[in-house]
């Protein structure tokens, strides 16, 4: 577990190990505050933590740079805490288990955490460096930013002093990302009185599993299958061929995640438990066709279970089946300028229906507010005719896109002379904070940055080794060449 101390850069490697021995889910993140807090203080900088619960340091100037233009260097110190079903692994006690296999650095059968744990540690590595020629820097470590952006959110006016900010929150070495997406939380509830279950009814558990899952930004465009999408389909054939009724639905634990593990229970007549057998075999083998190339461990199985005493009402079943069916998952068009880069889209992230409360949470992301308003609209209404409540939170805009960035050209300048090749300027789809930090502090001059990673959000998430060292080059010259103010 401790090799990747050694990797190089070790001045980054071996403060993401240090990282990975910290628990950091979103919502849990006193110990990775403490601890960098800290680690803020072992090597001499200023910290504090502010009222947003982000961790801010500085850095003077070293000497003869003081007329730079001050730069912010930023991340987030949580990670989305997913885990394989045999994992038994804790995020708020165990250490993330590292290990090297080829180029890449992954974790065993949980999220690695690089994302954004990696910016954080090369933050740490320029905290800490002694032989560094930079301006004055300042660190925002943001808090939550994977369940809503609530650090970059509550960020206080007035606090960051800089006037270019290098986000190190993008996940592709070589691509420098001047515009993203912004996104809403859409939540649609419903309450209901439970009936009772026919007592000669059996009750079988379906498990619909395997799928790849992703980062419903990032990899939305990809085709990827959707455990509640795909299920819904099974479960109103259910209904309408073997005289099914719902008991229960849970599919997807993480908003900004595509669901990878949907789980019913349905009951029925006795006489009717084979063909609803039957018809999870037809299911599984339909979606393995439809998503070949694309998703190769589906699995669909059903498990006879004691037949629980309450359901969900005819109606109201009925209501939330056509809800989720018809409810828009995926992309919805792409940037007409930027045509390999999607525009709007939602994903069905989480279903919770049970004990006489049904939850549906949807995050809708567009980088037009006119297209996000789209979206909502669209969603409200589906859900709406299903007698739901609908209600939005998490609201963040887009960031424009800035091609005269001034920070941006240095970046491309650097990347050139140290790479013999010209950087990508990208615009992405996932969320980036960047486009609220500058809502409250309009005047930087931003870029997003990072080396290579694969899969945030899954238990395949994994980081390149060869992209972080040039990645660290790229920063230490761009650092000693900002521009005076």
């Amino acid at each position: 577990m401790s090799d990747i101390k050694n990797l190089n850069p070790q001045c980054i490697w071996k403060n993401f190990h240090s990282l990975t021995q910290i628990p950091r889910p979103s919502g849990h993140l006193e110990k990775i505050q403490q601890f960098l807090l800290d680690f803020a203080k072992e090597v001499g900088v200023e910290a504090f933590i502010d009222p947003a619960r982000n961790v801010v340091m500085r850095k003077p100037a070293t000497a003869g740079m003081e007329n730079r233009k001050g730069v912010i260097l930023q991340a987030h110190m949580d990670m989305v805490p997913q885990k394989s079903p045999e994992s038994t692994h804790n995020f708020e006690t165990d250490p993330i288990e590292t290990w090297i296999d080829g180029d890449w650095v992954k974790a065993r059968n949980t999220t690695l955490g690089a994302d954004n744990g990696l910016g954080v540690a090369t933050i740490m590595a320029i905290m800490e460096a002694k032989d560094l020629r930079h301006g004055s820097i300042e660190a925002l470590i943001t808090a939550d930013e994977e369940t809503g952006m609530y650090g970059a959110n509550d960020l206080p006016a007035g606090e960051l002093h800089g006037d270019i900010l290098l986000n190190l929150d993008s996940e592709t070495w070589g691509k420098f990302v001047i515009g993203s997406a912004g996104g809403i939380d859409v939540t649609a509830t419903l309450g209901y009185e439970e009936v009772d279950t026919d007592p000669e009814d059996a009750a079988l558990r379906v498990t619909l599993k395997g799928f790849r899952g992703g980062h419903s930004g990032l990899e939305i465009h990809e085709g990827r299958a959707n455990a509640n999408k795909q299920m819904v389909r099974f479960v109103l054939e259910a209904i309408e061929e073997c005289e099914a009724r719902l008991a229960s639905w849970h599919g997807g634990n993480m908003r900004n995640a595509i669901p990878f593990k949907a789980e019913v229970v349905l009951t029925m007549p006795k006489e009717n438990v084979q063909a609803v057998k039957e018809l999870v075999g037809e299911w599984r083998a339909l979606i393995a066709d439809e998503f070949k190339g694309i998703e190769s461990g589906v699995e669909m199985f059903a498990e006879e279970v004691p037949a629980p005493q309450k359901q969900v009402p005819v109606e109201i079943q009925d209501n939330l089946v056509n809800a989720i069916y018809g409810c828009h998952d995926g992309v919805v068009r792409m940037i007409p300028s930027y045509p390999d880069v999607v525009e709007t889209s939602s994903n069905l992230a989480i279903i919770d229906i049970e004990g006489g409360q049904a939850s549906l949470k949807v995050l809708a992301r567009s980088s037009r507010e006119d297209m996000k308003d789209y979206i909502v609209r669209m969603l409200d209404g589906c859900f709406s005719m299903a007698g739901m409540k609908v209600e939005t939170a998490g609201s963040y805009g887009g960031w424009d896109p800035n091609p005269d960035s001034e920070i941006l050209h240095l970046l491309l300048k650097v990347y050139k002379e140290l790479n013999g090749e010209d950087g990508i300027i990208q615009v992405d789809h996932a969320g980036l904070e960047c486009s609220i930090i500058l809502g409250k502090y309009p005047h930087l001059d931003v870029v997003s940055l990072g080396p290579t990673m694969k899969s945030p959000h899954t238990t395949t998430e994994r980081a390149y080794i060869p992209s972080v060292a040039p990645f660290w080059a790229l920063l230490k010259k761009a650092l000693e060449e900002i521009p005076v103010k």
